[in-house]
This record gives C-alpha cells, structure tokens and sequence, in this order.
C-alpha cells in the first residue's frame, strides 16, 4: 500500500465491540489473578472466543483508499481491488463493490434502512441539493470510492466496462487474517474442551 492512505471511519458497531472486549478481558484477569473468583474454566474460555469474536466481527473491519487500490479488511481476510478495476460500488446494509465478475462486500461502512429509505430521490428532485447536505457517510465513502476509481481509470486509459477494465479484475488479492482465524479457533475449541471436561 502507498503511503498516501485515506481511511474512513466504519458507520457501526465499534462502541459494541470495544464493550465486549473490555468485558472479556475483564473477565479473564479476574479469573487469572483471584483464583477464587469462582469463574469456571468454561468461563474463561468463553470469555476469550466473545473478545475474539467481538475484535474480528466488529472492530477488525475497515475500508481504505490507497494510492492505486481499495483495501477492504473483513473479519477472516483483507481484499486488496486495484482503482481501476471498480466497476461499481454501492452501500446499502453493506458496502458492496464489483470488479469483473466478482463482488466484494464489506460490512464496515453500512446504512440502516431508515437511512435507505430517506435518501431515496426521483431523478430531477428540486431538493436534491438539501438532500446531499443530509446524506450519511457511507454515501460519501461510496462517491469517494467511485471518484477515486474513475480518476484511476482516466490515467490509466482504460474505458469502463471495458473488456481492459475486467482483466484488471484478476489483479485482486486477498490475504487471509491468520492471527484472527487461530484466535477464533482455538478460543471455540478451548470452550468446547472445557464445556466437556
């Protein structure tokens, strides 16, 4: 990734996610220094999957524009899609974006359905332009993300929807969250062992 990155911020669950961290680790230490605390060994186990599961679903995932690529990190992997080869990008519940003939969704910039259905407008609203003042950041992440792909395309050239465009697609990289996928395993396996004992 280029120096030069722009993050944007996720539109939910972080305040949820930090919670259930902190009360996992609480938990765990309590455990750990007051062995008479009564907390089972199930119950550490527990509380070390809820962290893992709470970093990895809720606090993990982000969305950034790098010089010449989108990175999406998720829950078990990160997805790197070069600018050029953004087809379209949408949010709705999710940020979705197609590249070739794949989709790549990101559950780290989001609206609800409130927010769904009030910014719906009919082509040629008078009151378009108070309508964008009002319009959540995930529609800014969306047209950032377009704009920044259709710059990238300009300098490179490429037409869209263009069969050039979709062979970029095949320069799409995803790496696996190895450090993620070991703690979740083997805090679910800690917990079945210790349920079973």
């Amino acid at each position: 990734m280029s120096d030069e990155v722009e993050r944007f911020r996720p539109t939910s669950g972080r305040l949820i996610g930090g919670l259930a961290l902190v009360m996992s680790g609480v938990v765990v230490v309590i455990a750990l220094v007051d062995r008479d605390s009564g907390v089972a060994p199930w119950g550490i186990a527990a509380a070390c999957f809820t962290g893992a599961l709470s970093w990895t679903a809720m606090l993990r995932p982000a969305v950034a524009l790098a010089e010449h690529e989108l990175v999406m990190r998720n829950m078990l992997d990160t997805v790197h899609v070069p600018l050029a080869a953004v087809e379209d990008v949408v949010v709705r519940q999710v940020l979705a974006v197609k590249a070739g003939e794949r989709r790549f969704l990101s559950p780290a910039i989001g609206r609800t359905r409130r927010q769904i259905s009030r910014n719906v407008r009919a082509p040629g609203d008078e009151s378009s332009g108070r309508q964008l003042a009002e319009e959540p950041y995930a529609l800014f992440v969306e047209e950032r993300i377009r704009g920044r792909a259709a710059d990238a395309r300009e300098k490179a050239g490429i037409k869209a929807h263009s069969e050039e465009q979709r062979a970029l697609a095949a320069a799409v990289r995803r790496e696996r969250a190895w450090p993620e996928i070991a703690a979740l395993t083997l805090s679910a396996v800690a917990l079945v062992v210790t349920l079973l004992l």
